[in-house]
């Protein structure tokens, strides 16, 4: 009987920790893929027929930019949006020793920012075509998620 009764609590903690895991990784899957790389996000957008939003970002230092994460990029709003509509790039420019980038991932940043923010404006975020045309420019100054999805769409029409 002691038997039954440790094999059922096994089982229901092999149940429940299922349930934990299966909690887990829906909640990973929620959160809004960013690439690093264009070539990589590039080839996903031709693949899903996506417009790429590429946000030039100095995390660790620009106030503005970390409120544009904060109060756009992380809102549910925004990720419901670019999940049907589009390939996020991050390009990252931080200032602290503890998040320094790669040298192959500050060197491809260099170069993006060489193409496409030659005035090292920050934050920057652009729309670009699956082959990296860019379309247009975003306003960083809109104070809502709403009104920059709008603002978003009138620029991939």
């Amino acid at each position: 009987m002691k038997t039954i009764k440790h094999l059922s609590i096994a089982i229901f903690l092999f149940a429940i920790s299922l349930n934990i895991t299966s909690f887990k990784l829906t909640e990973d899957e929620s959160q809004l893929k960013w690439f690093t790389n264009i070539e990589l996000a590039k080839a996903q957008a031709k693949l899903e027929h996506k417009t790429i939003l590429m946000s030039f970002s100095g995390s660790d230092w620009c106030v503005n930019c970390m409120r544009l994460d904060k109060t756009l990029f992380q809102s549910k709003t925004f990720e419901s949006y670019a999940k049907e509509n589009l390939i996020l790039v991050k390009v990252d420019f931080p200032s602290k020793k503890k998040n320094k980038l790669s040298k192959p991932l500050q060197a491809h940043n260099d170069t993006l920012a060489d193409k496409y923010n030659k005035k090292g404006v920050f934050p920057l975020t652009l729309l670009l075509t699956a082959d990296a045309t860019q379309l247009g420019t975003m306003k960083t100054a809109l104070n809502s998620a709403d009104a920059y999805i709008t603002h978003l769409k009138t620029i991939i029409k």
